[in-house]
């Protein structure tokens, strides 16, 4: 029976980039995000090029309904890796100036869809003896400033990680929780709600990590012999010694 990998937030950045690793060494995909018409441009072009299956699925994250029923049209078939990247910040601002609104839309889709999602895939997962990739974030082991909610999910995903490993020992599922960095994705477009001005200064100076960098660590991971559990990476720019310390070339 063919075996599927479940990659959500695949339309870009990181999740785009590993569903592109996965598909050239020759994994069926299943592609989950909001934006259709760029996962169905992926499926076309992985088809073609690499001659694998991909099934792709619109879900809102903010929408359990659409989780539960997502989950519901997998049930036949088989995944042997989540890679649970969906995720995002809203806004950078001191705790008490934040919109409620992006506290709640940070949490529904960072915390609450996150979680349901690992939860519904576990069965699967079990059955194949899977692999759970985790993404979670430098932010969740430092806190910085104006990340408040942001850095307080991430820090959830961290310890959530940790905790299904102790879950799933003994059932051959392997879990792995990698933090990024500072990763040039459209990360900081979203975070300042399309300020392209902002999201570009919060890369400047220094030779950021791409999404292609973390689709390595991603392949990496996967690939170590069954016996062998990474259970977490941190993985940085050269340039990044810490959230919120970052050598910049002077202009």
């Amino acid at each position: 029976m063919k075996k599927f990998a479940l990659i959500t937030g695949a339309s870009s950045g990181i999740g785009k980039a590993c569903a592109q690793r996965l598909a050239f060494r020759g994994h069926n995909l299943i592609l989950v995000a909001r934006r259709l018409s760029r996962m169905e441009e992926m499926a076309v072009q992985f088809r073609r090029d690499f001659n694998v299956e991909v099934i792709v699925k619109k879900a809102d994250f903010m929408v359990l309904n659409e989780i539960e029923g997502l989950f519901a049209e997998l049930s036949d078939l088989q995944i042997d890796i989540l890679i649970n990247n969906a995720g995002f910040a809203l806004g950078k601002s001191s705790i008490d100036e934040y919109d409620w609104n992006d506290f709640e839309q940070m949490i529904g889709v960072n915390i609450r869809a996150f979680t349901r999602i690992a939860q519904l895939a576990i069965p699967k997962l079990r059955q194949t003896a899977g692999h759970i990739v985790n993404i979670s974030s430098i932010a969740g082991i430092e806190a910085y400033e104006g990340g408040s909610v942001y850095c307080g999910t991430k820090a959830y995903v961290k310890m959530l990680s940790k905790s299904m490993r102790i879950d799933l020992a003994g059932s051959g599922v392997r879990v792995t929780d990698i933090a990024p960095g500072a990763v040039e994705t459209e990360f900081s477009t979203v975070r300042f709600k399309g300020d392209q001005m902002k999201a570009d200064a919060v890369y400047e100076g220094f030779i950021p990590l791409s999404s292609t960098d973390i689709a390595d660590v991603v392949e990496f991971t996967l690939n170590r012999p069954r016996h062998v559990n990474i259970e977490y990476l941190l993985i940085t720019p050269t340039a990044q010694a810490s959230a919120a310390r970052i050598f910049r070339e002077p202009k």
